[in-house]
């Protein structure tokens, strides 16, 4: 059994920071995500290179690339905080991947060699063996299987900000559980993908990979408005 971890798509430079830049970066990105630095916290340049041990630099440069992201916000009299991870923020960032994806689908279908289609036959069956038991392993598999099909596009640029996206989703949707019936959709267009990569179908495989992406993205938004609607109760 192959051991798949995520990894961002061949010779991306996930921030273009400096290494501690990066370092720093990474970390608060995972805090926001994760939901360790809450909505609407300050941001403190002298507190955050405490935590991480570095410089007021690298910090700042991290501020910015997460600023460009837009999980940071800065105003000028009132400094950095953290932007609140909500509805909004989820649907922008699903409906992104609704327009990029089918594009990137598009041409792998294009190029997509036999050894391209066995890989990916091999991570659906891999999924299937796994069959959502654990969320974490499905995730990372999850992942790869779409990785195959955008690590080498040309077009670095959209192929980053998916990943940049796609880590975005796969951490808010490690908070919920898969319905029964998304599982069932998931395992149904993954197979059908795999089809119509092989048929040559670039057309139908971009659509079904739009559809994909919004059913990813409203099974979040789903979960998210029943947590909301549970605190309000």
């Amino acid at each position: 059994m192959n051991d798949y971890t995520a990894q961002p798509p061949q010779g991306m430079e996930p921030s273009g920071a400096s290494q501690a830049g990066d370092s720093v970066y990474r970390h608060i990105r995972e805090d926001i995500i994760s939901g360790r630095l809450r909505a609407n916290e300050r941001l403190i340049v002298a507190d955050l290179a405490k935590r991480h041990n570095t410089s007021t630099n690298p910090v700042r440069e991290a501020l910015q690339l997460l600023r460009g992201e837009g999980f940071v916000l800065i105003s000028p009299n009132r400094g950095a905080r953290v932007r609140p991870i909500d509805q909004n923020f989820v649907r922008d960032i699903y409906e992104i991947g609704v327009l990029i994806e089918p594009a990137l689908t598009r041409w792998f279908v294009g190029m997509a060699t036999d050894a391209d289609i066995a890989e990916l036959e091999a991570v659906q069956a891999e999924i299937e063996d796994n069959n959502f038991a654990d969320p974490v392993r499905h995730s990372e598999l999850d992942t790869r299987f779409h990785t195959i099909m955008y690590e080498r596009h040309y077009n670095r640029h959209a192929a980053e900000l998916w990943w940049k996206h796609r880590e975005v989703l796969r951490a808010v949707g490690r908070r919920y559980d898969f319905t029964l019936a998304r599982r069932a959709q998931v395992m149904r267009e993954h197979r059908q993908l795999i089809q119509h990569i092989k048929d040559g179908e670039a057309d139908k495989a971009a659509a079904l990979v739009a559809q994909h992406v919004e059913g990813s993205g409203r099974h979040i938004l789903e979960h998210m408005r029943a947590a909301e609607a549970a605190r309000a109760s």
